[in-house]
């Protein structure tokens, strides 16, 4: 798992999100390639896909801030900021400047994918191609609600809540009880993460549980404001975008019309198809995964 990578860690601090330790791995040849996953996981999530990768592309897998190995802020900040995909897309444009990589292809899974679509926003001169895993933009799920979206979600109401109530309900659970549910999602055993699942367990402490909350509060919160304001100034992503799903998830079987809503939020054509999968592609479909990365970047 991971050949032939390093394993560092870098330090972020700004005045606006506060200080990040981000804990990522590295390696390969070729285009740097960013790799972000989604909650409530780690790099690790693409170990199934990494070692294809770096014979092409020099493949940086990074924690996002709280999640994994890597540690956040305690404080959320003022309106959840300090966890806002704005914070955590200049985390990881930071950490690819100090590795010497001005542009760069990111592919994010689930809030890998919402913080690679606010870096396609914040950061346009950064982005060459952006590949976006499972999700549809948050500005969509917030003013399109679903009651079926909001009756399988449960772990977003949840998370969202005032601190410090999601904090001690989710921590009073042995970690092992609640990666098995969160974990089994919609069209998805967890014999898809057989060799990951011990690595998720592990990081599911009260670091993590805390970032992840704040993450989620930011969401409906300071993160909806960022997306409403760049709606409507008509800002769009501005490169060659992909967009994958699986058929059997919340993404698929709840909303629908994938490619058409993606479309609103590009100024260039998106492409991409949903898959024979749940929600987690990447590892439960990692050649499908790998064809489409391999054609698109």
């Amino acid at each position: 798992m991971f050949s032939g990578f390093k394993k560092e860690q870098y330090t972020v601090e700004t005045s606006d999100f506060g200080k990040a330790n981000i804990v990522y791995r590295h390696g390969g040849n070729g285009e740097p390639l960013l790799l972000l996953h989604g909650n409530p996981m780690s790099h690790i999530t693409w170990h199934k896909v990494v070692d294809r990768l770096k014979d092409k592309y020099y493949v940086v897998a990074s924690d996002l801030r709280g999640y994994g190995e890597s540690v956040g802020p305690e404080d959320g900040g003022e309106n959840h900021i300090h966890y806002s995909f704005r914070a955590m897309a200049t985390d990881q444009v930071s950490l690819m400047k100090s590795l010497g990589f001005e542009k760069f292809k990111v592919v994010g899974h689930d809030r890998g994918a919402r913080t690679s679509h606010r870096m396609c926003l914040d950061f346009p001169d950064k982005v060459l191609k952006v590949g976006i895993f499972d999700i549809l933009p948050n500005r969509h799920i917030w003013t399109v609600q679903k009651k079926n979206w909001a009756m399988t979600k449960w772990h977003w109401l949840l998370m969202m809540q005032p601190y410090d109530l999601p904090e001690k309900l989710l921590s009073s659970v042995p970690p092992k009880y609640y990666m098995e549910k969160k974990l089994s999602k919609r069209g998805a055993t967890l014999e898809f993460c057989r060799e990951t699942f011990d690595e998720y367990v592990k990081c599911f402490n009260y670091k993590t549980i805390r970032a992840s909350c704040e993450d989620y509060r930011a969401a409906p919160s300071c993160d909806l404001d960022h997306d409403n304001e760049d709606f409507k100034n008509n800002n769009k992503i501005k490169c060659p975008v992909l967009v994958l799903w699986g058929q059997k998830s919340d993404t698929g079987k709840v909303w629908g019309d994938v490619l058409n809503t993606w479309q609103e939020y590009s100024e260039y054509k998106v492409m991409g198809e949903g898959l024979d999968c749940g929600h987690y592609l990447q590892e439960e479909k990692p050649e499908k995964v790998l064809n489409w990365l391999n054609k698109f970047l």
